[in-house]
């Protein structure tokens, strides 16, 4: 081999190694992340479809009309990660978890998500799992523990705050309609950051902790590990920092316990919920489109959704499947339409292993006739109208044509009067034309 290629070659194998190591540094920053692909194993062995169809939830139900003057902040505003840093080429362009490849493991169910667990809670059974000891960032699944230790804590729901400087996103610049300066109750900034992920509402309840943010970021640790969430680790209120960090495995331990705080099942459920924030109205509208779609059938008792660059799409439910209460943990979807997709084949799954009856199958062939009733009522309202343009088109045009005749009667008579009057006057005209002519004749005679 000449020298020119041995360098060729050299240099082609260090550029490989740079790329291999590059897709595997953002796992390997905490040495207890798991980075190879965790061999993904499952409890049940029924069989499952091949390739599983994507939900059909058909079309989307319409937020109730907002109140004149309203502000509508759309889904999942709050959670978005729309910042320079997120955007700039020294920015990630990848979540942890598909650098790192663990959405190719091996699943029966051909999930799009790196890491997802599906559990009986009553009695604890694991159901289906893939990647689910794997530590990933989390995302806005954060708020779960926050807005649970804010609950704990007692503190007065009436009480006003107020969104300060402090609460404003300088890390990745996410959206917010919250103001500086914007008052609220913390009753409304734990409605808003379940419901709508609104990161400000949740920074705002941490501040307003006993104690102080850092007060409250040490005591979200002590919860976990009360609990046996080993692999957990959080940094902020929000979520927005990709430090905060779970397995799916604790995150269906920390549902589990949300779920027993009525408040917490109720706000994270909201379809849609309108806040009165001094002058301004805003109607806020959930972040999880089963929630918001009631035509989706699924009967959720509690929610969280998430999503930062480094976490990818992420999804907590506490969900009744055909009488049974089951936890879905989701990390890592590519999008918001396969994250909703993964819950649906996760549901059909165990519908068809375990037997159960589909109430999500059968509200939707509930909802059908009425969509379709709706259809043709609405089709047929359409029909009248056009009906009615097009008969009174018609009438217009009758209308049109009548007049016109009656305006051309009325013209040739004027015509006929006017020509009459014409002849007459001629007429009398070569009337004394001939009386001159006489006269003068006979003028003529008598010379």
């Amino acid at each position: 081999m000449s020298p020119q290629r041995k360098r060729n070659f050299r240099v082609a194998a260090l550029l490989a190694a740079l790329v291999a190591a590059g897709a595997l540094l953002p796992l390997a920053y905490r040495n207890h992340v798991a980075v190879a692909p965790a061999p993904s194993t499952q409890v049940a062995t029924a069989p499952a479809p091949a390739a599983p169809p994507a939900p059909a939830e058909g079309e989307e139900t319409a937020p109730p009309p907002a109140p004149p003057g309203a502000e509508v902040v759309p889904p999942e505003e709050s959670e978005s990660d729309r910042g320079p840093a997120a955007a700039s080429p020294a920015g990630p362009t990848l979540s942890y978890g598909r650098a790192a490849g663990l959405h190719l493991t091996p699943d029966p169910l051909k999930l799009n998500s790196s890491a997802a667990l599906l559990v009986d809670q009553d009695s604890g059974e694991v159901l289906m799992r893939k990647n689910d000891q794997v530590v990933l960032p989390m995302a806005s699944l954060t708020k779960l523990m926050t807005t649970l230790l804010v609950l704990e804590a007692k503190q007065p729901m009436d009480e006003v705050l107020t969104i300060t400087e402090e609460d404003v996103d300088k890390e990745r610049h996410s959206r917010s309609r919250l103001r500086v300066g914007t008052q609220l109750t913390r009753e409304e900034a734990l409605h808003l950051a379940l419901m709508s992920s609104e990161n400000r509402a949740a920074h705002a309840l941490g501040r307003a902790y006993p104690g102080g943010l850092p007060r409250l970021v040490e005591a979200m640790n002590a919860k976990a590990k009360q609990l046996g969430m080993k692999d957990t680790t959080y940094v902020d209120p929000t979520g927005l920092s990709n430090r905060n960090q779970s397995t799916a495995r604790d995150l269906a331990v920390l549902v589990r316990t949300a779920s027993q705080n009525p408040t917490m099942r109720e706000f994270s459920t909201t379809p849609s919920h309108v806040a009165t924030l001094g002058s301004r109205t805003l109607q806020y509208i959930n972040s999880n489109r089963l929630v918001r779609n009631q035509r989706a059938g699924w009967d959720i008792e509690l929610q969280k959704t998430g999503y930062i660059v480094e976490a990818g799409r992420c999804l907590t439910m506490l969900t009744d499947v055909g009488g049974r209460n089951l936890i879905m943990v989701l990390l890592d979807s590519d999008s918001n339409g396969a994250r909703l997709g993964d819950a649906e084949r996760m549901r059909r799954w165990v519908v068809a292993k375990l037997g159960l009856p589909d109430t999500v199958a059968r509200a939707r062939e509930d909802a059908a006739p009425r969509k379709v009733a709706a259809s043709k009522k609405k089709a047929a309202e359409s029909d009248r109208k056009v009906a009615k343009k097009s008969a009174s088109k018609k009438t217009a045009g009758k209308t049109a044509v009548a007049k016109g005749k009656d305006d051309g009667k009325r013209k040739a008579v004027a015509r006929t009067k006017a020509e009459k009057d014409s002849d007459t006057k001629q007429a009398k005209k070569e009337g004394g034309r001939v009386k001159q002519t006489f006269a003068a004749a006979r003028d003529g005679d008598k010379s």
